[in-house]
């Protein structure tokens, strides 16, 4: 086509009318964008996405489909491009372990049926599971106000197919959707996952869409994430998948697509060395339970609730290994106690498999902490279990008493890691605090480092006895000026204190440190002799053995300041931070520095 012709896009768009189908198989291509996994940054799945439509005058995907629809050809062009997104799906390596998502135009829902047989034509003939196939319902329209929806989803689970909410938060009927039908996953808009990380109206929302999706067994998918604090903000809320440009670009060209993108599980995690504490105790607890696969027998169900007597329950997963939800007894007891009823169920006329019978059942990656596997139980009624994933499969389950368990076993390890001395919780504790805290930008977050000046000469001179007294004294005065909501106080080890603020400002906070400050040097001075309280020093030995004259002791306080909007999930980061400000406050003349954290390295 010339490019005077090209310029021409009316004129372009009135020929394509006439011979759309014909010109969309020239110039139509299908591009793959690449959906996450948020924890390890492997690759779950592909959106195809419809590119090369501009070539003929239409400028987005979606002014192709109307023109298509309005002369009938929408059906025709979206089985078109099915065909060639399938196509070049089955040409990935190990593209069963992986999904593909196609968005399912609700115009086509009167016609799904002709729709779907030609796919699993195409599928068939490529040897691809229907369940690495999810169907995306576009909520640019109301999709259950048409008459043939109902029967149509009911046809693509039974097939295997999977099932997506497309643009969550934005369309049609989103609540009715997740409420009614069985959604295996929900796409969070753009608009709500755009300056996530500085937004906390956008955050709380978020968090709570993510908490009812993984009560009603139902993964998080967020769009268009561009930046890393987005990303990061995505993670620490729980989010399951990922998809948007700091990913990877939408790609006609299957050779620029990665099987992973590591450097994703590195960001913002570069302090993390090692399990959590809740980690390891959820694995310590997981059940491996025996599992049921949608597509498997009834017969071979009741075999499997015959071998084990004792379970009530068993996972049902999809074809790709995911959790569907769970199969109950109870559900099968009506036939298995009835006259012909296990020959009811297996008669094909009569049409029951195991897909009749899932129950939905909360999911959550392992990564879940104990604390959020407890609140999705709080708001999950009569649930039997938590089905837990790692790497998206099927990992086992928690059950209540095992919960429980977990976090009575959390309980006795953060007693176990408290001081002795001062009953204040360890480095650990403190570490979870202010990775909590870096992540949480909503308000102002200070981390304030406490470190006794000239304690080791007065630790000699006077005794282990009055050096402990010093350090229970400190840990009193803390407890006395630092007891509302949003305060931490933890006990580094020795004569080092941590104390972290959430939501002060820096006057309140400079006020108050000030006070703390003050009385306890008025109060440790009282731990002297009279001459050296009059001498105002005393002799003694330096760290490197040198005797030298040292001042009375006080306490010194380094303060690092996050403002709001700061996202920052690399406690190592913030350490170094930390250390570079305590020795300010050892030089400063009242013992107090507070600094902001730098942006720029």
């Amino acid at each position: 086509m010339s490019v005077s012709v090209a310029t021409d896009v009316g004129g372009v768009r009135r020929f394509a009318s006439d011979q759309l189908l014909t010109l969309a198989k020239v110039v139509v291509e299908n591009a793959l964008q690449p959906i996450v996994e948020v924890q390890t940054g492997m690759v779950f799945g592909y959106e195809t996405l419809m590119r090369g439509q501009d070539r003929i005058g239409f400028e987005t995907p979606l002014d192709i489909l109307d023109q298509a629809e309005s002369v009938g050809q929408l059906l025709a062009l979206e089985q078109m491009v099915a065909s060639r997104a399938l196509a070049k799906f089955a040409t990935l390596a190990d593209n069963a372990a992986f999904t593909l998502f196609i968005n399912l135009d609700v115009r086509l829902i009167p016609q799904g049926d002709a729709l779907v047989d030609a796919l699993l034509i195409h599928l068939k003939a490529a040897r691809i599971a229907p369940s690495s196939v999810c169907f995306e319902l576009s909520e640019r329209f109301d999709n259950t106000n048409v008459p043939e929806f109902e029967s149509l989803i009911l046809r693509l689970r039974r097939a295997g197919f999977k099932l997506a909410i497309d643009d969550f938060g934005v369309g049609h009927a989103e609540m009715k959707l997740l409420c009614d039908y069985p959604i295996d996953y929900i796409k969070i808009d753009r608009h709500f996952i755009s300056g996530l990380d500085s937004n906390s109206r956008k955050r709380h929302l978020v968090k709570n869409i993510v908490q009812i999706a993984h009560v009603l067994g139902v993964r998080v998918i967020a769009e268009g994430i561009e930046t890393e604090p987005e990303f990061i903000t995505c993670r620490e809320l729980g989010v399951d998948l990922v998809q948007g440009w700091l990913i990877a670009r939408p790609t006609t060209h299957l050779a620029e697509l990665q099987p992973s993108y590591p450097h994703l599980r590195e960001v913002g995690q570069s302090h993390r060395s090692s399990q959590s504490l809740d980690e390891i105790l959820i694995r310590k607890q997981i059940e491996h339970l025996p599992t049921v696969f949608e597509n498997d027998s009834i017969e071979s169900v009741f075999d499997l609730f015959r071998r084990n007597p004792r379970q009530s329950f068993f996972p049902v997963l999809n074809a790709n290994g995911e959790p569907r939800g769970i199969i109950h007894e109870i559900h099968l007891k009506e036939y298995i106690y009835q006259p012909f009823g296990r020959d009811l169920l297996k008669n094909k006329v009569y049409e029951r498999t195991i897909s009749h019978f899932v129950d939905r059942a909360p999911v959550v990656g392992l990564d879940a902490d104990a604390d959020r596997l407890m609140a999705i139980f709080a708001n999950t009624e009569g649930s039997d279990c938590v089905l837990l994933t790692e790497n998206m499969r099927y990992a086992g389950v928690i059950s209540a008493s095992s919960l429980i368990r977990i976090i009575n076993e959390k309980q006795l390890k953060s007693a176990q890691e408290q001081n002795p001395l001062t009953g204040l919780p360890g480095n650990r504790a403190i570490r979870n605090f202010m990775r909590d805290a870096g992540r949480d930008s909503d308000g102002f977050r200070h981390f304030c480092y406490c470190d006794f000046d000239n304690f080791k000469p007065f630790n000699d001179h006077y005794g282990f006895h009055l050096g402990d007294h010093a350090i229970s004294l400190f840990a009193a005065l803390m407890r006395r000026y630092f007891f509302a909501d949003g305060v931490f106080l933890g006990h580094v080890g020795g004569d080092d204190f941590f104390i972290g603020i959430s939501d002060w400002t820096g006057e309140e906070l400079t006020e108050i440190l000030d006070r703390l400050l003050s009385d306890f040097h008025a109060d440790v001075t009282e731990l002297y002799s009279p001459e050296d309280r009059s001498a105002g020093r005393i002799r003694g030995e330096d760290r490197h053995g040198v005797t030298r004259d040292f001042a009375l002791m006080r306490c010194s306080i380094g303060v690092l300041e996050l403002p709001p909007g700061l996202v920052i999930d690399d406690v190592s980061r913030l350490s170094a931070e930390i250390a570079t400000i305590k020795k300010s406050a050892k030089e400063s003349d009242t013992g107090l520095h507070i600094s902001r954290f730098r942006l720029v390295e």
